[in-house]
């Protein structure tokens, strides 16, 4: 395993403790204006998320209606939709070949599906990582440091594989003297690839395990340079129950 990436596990709670986890359940909210732009505002305010530690099952409750949850899967993809007694609303597999194959930030609309997938590929990862990037098919390295406003923080290359649903599969994670995630760059594929600079804020432990509270996304130019002034997306949690099996 990379130095660096021992280094992280240890201080996020540790790779054998973490083998233990079965399910988080996380209490969160995503706002932002990116998703009244997509035609949804506020579609992630007060979420309950239920997710698997180890494979990407992920649930959001409530999705679009106070009685439908999203559910969203791999192996193969597919994203449901379901009634609080079960029943299926509307499904899809294959979510991710149904984006539209033009973007653009300000006019482009999506379906439930869509914004469900989305979301769910994005949250699940935030959620497990570091951990994540020692499962099966992922690739990691130390790349040279990062200077910023005064910090100088350690990088760490990944490669994700295609079995692991995703912004895209090459990102850097960026981390602190106490090896705590700061940054991390990636560029999602269903929105035109932009360059994507999310930063992660306001630490706190939870049953051992620790996780970033706030996270917010912007822009970065060419060279690396985060434009910090508005924050497409903003990710905040508020509690998590660790069950262990």
């Amino acid at each position: 395993m990379d130095e660096l990436l021992a280094r992280v596990l240890d201080a996020h709670g540790g790779l054998d403790n973490w083998s233990k986890v079965t399910t988080l359940t996380v209490k969160l909210e995503l706002g932002g204006p990116f998703w009244a732009a997509r035609g949804w505002p506020r579609v992630y305010a007060g979420q309950t998320v239920t997710l698997d530690a180890h494979r990407e099952h992920i649930a959001f409750a409530p999705f679009t209606a106070p009685d439908l949850t999203s559910v969203f899967d791999v192996d193969p993809e597919r994203v449901v939709i379901q009634a609080a007694d079960g029943r299926v609303v509307e499904e899809r597999t294959d979510p991710r070949g149904s984006f539209p194959t033009k973007y653009d930030v300000k006019t482009t609309r999506w379906d439930a599906i869509q914004v469900a997938y989305f979301a769910s590929a994005a949250v699940w990862n935030y959620l497990t990582e570091p951990f994540a990037l020692t499962y099966t098919g992922v690739e990691t390295s130390e790349i040279e440091p990062w200077e910023e406003d005064g910090h100088t923080w350690r990088r760490l290359a990944v490669t994700f594989p295609d079995t692991n649903a995703n912004h895209n599969a090459e990102q850097v994670f960026y981390y602190d003297e106490q090896f705590m995630l700061r940054r991390m760059d990636y560029s999602p594929d269903v929105t035109g690839n932009p360059p994507i600079a999310q930063y992660t804020f306001d630490y706190e432990t939870f049953d051992g395990f620790v996780f970033p509270t706030r996270r917010l996304v912007h822009r970065h130019d060419a060279n690396g340079v985060a434009d910090q002034s508005v924050a497409v997306i903003t990710v905040d949690v508020r509690s998590v129950a660790i069950d262990r099996g």
